[in-house]
C-alpha cells in the first residue's frame, strides 16, 4: 500500500484529500500545526502528525517513507509572500532528502490563463487588493518551476473558486481560469488523488472545474 502525506491536512481542501486518499486505500499521514484541534482526522483513519511545512527537516522527517505529498497549507500568521516561496523550498529540500518523488500542490486561479491567454491576475478586472496574494503564490511556484532538484510536481487551482462543502458529485473537468467556476474541495481532491494516482501532468498548473454546469451556487 502506497503512502500520501497531506501538508495542511487541517483545512477544507486538506482535509478532503485526506478522505479521498482514505477511501482509496493510501496510507495517509496529516500534517497539521495544532494536532489537539483535528483528532477527527486520526479517528478516519489518518495518523496525524504536527509539523511546519516551511521547514524542511520538518518536512524531510515526516514525509519518510511516502510516495506522494499534497501541499495545502497556508499560515494565516506569516505574511504570504513569505510563507508560499518558503514552503516551496522545504518541500523540494525535505523531499527530495525523503525519496519522495511526486508533489501535487494547491493553487490558485488567479495564476491561471483565461481563455484569450492572459492570466487572470493580470486582467483589468481582477481586484487588486488580492494581487499581492497572487503573486506570492507565484512566487511559491516559481521556486518549484525553477529548482532542479525539485520532485515531479504539479499545481491544481480551481478555476475559480470553492463551493461549500458537499458531497462528490460528478467529479470535474479541466478548465482555463473562470471565475464564475465553484468546485467543492471534494471534487477538487479527486483531482488532485487523481494525479497521484496515474501522474498525467507534469510540472504545470492546471485548473479544475465542476463538470457539467461550470457555474456553481
Amino acid at each position: 500500500m502506497s503512502g500520501v502525506i497531506v501538508f495542511g491536512a487541517g483545512g477544507r481542501v486538506g482535509r478532503a484529500a485526506v478522505s479521498e486518499a482514505l477511501r482509496r486505500g493510501y496510507e495517509v499521514t496529516a500534517v497539521v500545526r495544532n494536532p489537539d484541534r483535528h483528532g477527527d482526522l486520526a479517528a478516519a483513519g489518518a495518523r496525524l502528525r504536527e509539523g511546519d511545512v516551511t521547514d524542511p527537516g520538518s518536512v524531510a522527517q515526516l514525509a519518510a517513507g511516502h510516495d506522494a505529498a499534497i501541499h495545502a497549507a497556508y499560515d494565516a500568521g506569516s505574511p504570504a509572500d513569505v510563507f508560499f516561496p518558503a514552503a516551496a523550498r522545504a518541500l523540494v529540500n525535505g523531499l527530495a532528502r525523503a525519496g519522495v518523488g511526486r508533489l501535487v500542490v494547491v493553487g490558485l486561479a488567479a495564476l491561471l490563463e483565461t481563455p484569450d491567454g492572459t492570466r487572470l491576475l493580470d486582467a483589468p478586472t481582477f481586484p487588486p487588493q488580492y494581487r499581492p496574494f497572487a503573486l506570492a503564490h507565484a512566487a511559491g511556484a516559481a521556486v518549484l518551476r525553477d529548482s532542479p532538484a525539485a520532485p515531479d510536481w504539479i499545481v491544481v487551482s480551481p478555476a475559480g473558486d470553492f463551493a461549500p462543502d458537499g458531497p462528490r458529485s460528478s467529479g470535474y473537468r479541466l478548465s482555463p481560469a473562470d471565475p464564475g467556476a465553484r468546485i467543492t474541495p471534494e471534487d477538487f481532491a479527486l483531482a488532485l488523488l487523481d494525479e497521484i494516482d496515474t501522474p498525467r501532468h507534469h510540472r504545470v498548473q492546471l485548473g479544475v472545474a465542476p463538470r457539467g454546469n461550470s457555474r456553481g451556487n
